[in-house]
């Protein structure tokens, strides 16, 4: 695993963390976004930090490594990659995470899931079923930043490469709304 302090290194450089007035995917505000799409900019990023979490996983014969899509499809190939592992990802059909394109997790296979950030792991846990509902066993979960301060229990193995807490609020009570009088910003890219 790579040390926090190297994570936090990789963050800065690629310049990960936004301030502002945001509106994340779970529907809460916050001041701070981990826009972790930056990092993918950067190959040798991508490949070291995918390499720090691949290496959680390393004894668990994983068979196949799942990303939602669109945030967790390159880290999920590149954990997969260090894993010699099979890739696919799961996208978003009229507003349901499903796997299309042909993919398919045989039954007994040993499945990580791999995503970008979490805050409330809503996409994970729509995966992890998906993979359940196939037949498959989730073995693990990877995320490059664990927004959640590592209060999510996704009932398996979760290994973050940034575990850290984004203080965020609910829409109705947002002080940012009060203070700032805009809206926040949305800069992911799931509709809400």
């Amino acid at each position: 695993m790579l040390s926090k302090e190297r994570v936090l290194e990789i963050l800065k450089a690629s310049e990960v963390l936004l301030e502002g007035h945001f509106l994340l995917t779970s529907g809460r505000h916050s001041n701070q976004y981990m826009q972790c799409a930056r990092i993918l900019q950067y190959p040798w990023y991508t490949e070291e930090i995918a390499g720090g979490l691949a290496q959680a996983f390393k004894d668990d014969e994983v068979d196949i490594v799942v990303g939602p899509a669109m945030g967790g499809i390159i880290i999920a190939y590149e954990i997969a990659r260090k894993l010699k592992a099979k890739n696919i990802f799961a996208e978003r059909e009229n507003g349901k995470m499903t796997l299309r394109r042909g993919f398919s997790i045989p039954k007994g296979a040993r499945v990580v899931v791999a995503e970008d950030v979490i805050t409330t792991g809503g996409s994970v846990k729509e995966v992890m079923e998906i993979v359940k509902e196939q037949g498959g066993e989730v073995v693990g979960v990877a995320v490059l930043v664990d927004r959640s301060n590592g209060t999510i229990d996704f009932g398996t193995k979760l290994q973050a490469a940034l575990t850290t807490e984004v203080i965020s609020y609910d829409a109705e009570d947002c002080p940012l709304c009060r203070e700032l009088k805009t809206p926040p910003v949305k800069p992911g890219s799931r509709n809400i």
